[in-house]
């Protein structure tokens, strides 16, 4: 079982902005890449334009992400998404069927009280990429 450890990925190297805690952006579990949630942040901000704009960010930071570790959006099997205000979900949804195009793998959306960084949207995942 050599090489199916635990391996971060090298975000910051991607271009990534820096995670707001004390965690690993994405890391490769043998077969699976895990995605920490993703925020809809670029250059350490959260981006304007609300809900739509913040879920496109935040999917082209788990593109980014992914592809640090030679994986792309279609080897995404599960997603993990919350949102502050579950009245947006309609326009989350929109905008997550325009990032992940016709790619849709089985998602849970959570309705939650606050997110990091005063973000609306958050979106965790999990990839399934087999090493070799």
């Amino acid at each position: 079982m050599a090489g199916r450890g635990v391996r971060p990925a090298l975000a910051y190297d991607a271009g990534m902005t820096a995670p707001l805690g004390p965690y690993t952006p994405a890391v490769r579990a043998g077969d699976w890449i895990i995605v920490s949630g993703q925020l809809g942040q670029k250059d350490g901000a959260v981006v304007p334009g609300g809900v739509p704009a913040q879920t496109a960010q935040a999917i082209e930071n788990l593109k980014t992400l992914l592809a640090s570790m030679d994986a792309d959006i279609t080897d995404v099997a599960k997603t993990l998404c919350f949102l502050t205000d579950m009245g947006t979900f309609a326009q989350f949804n929109e905008a997550y069927i325009a990032g992940f195009a016709g790619h849709r793998p089985a998602r849970s959306t959570i309705g939650v009280a606050a997110l990091p960084g005063g973000a609306d949207v958050e979106i965790e995942a999990w990839a399934y990429k087999p090493l070799g």
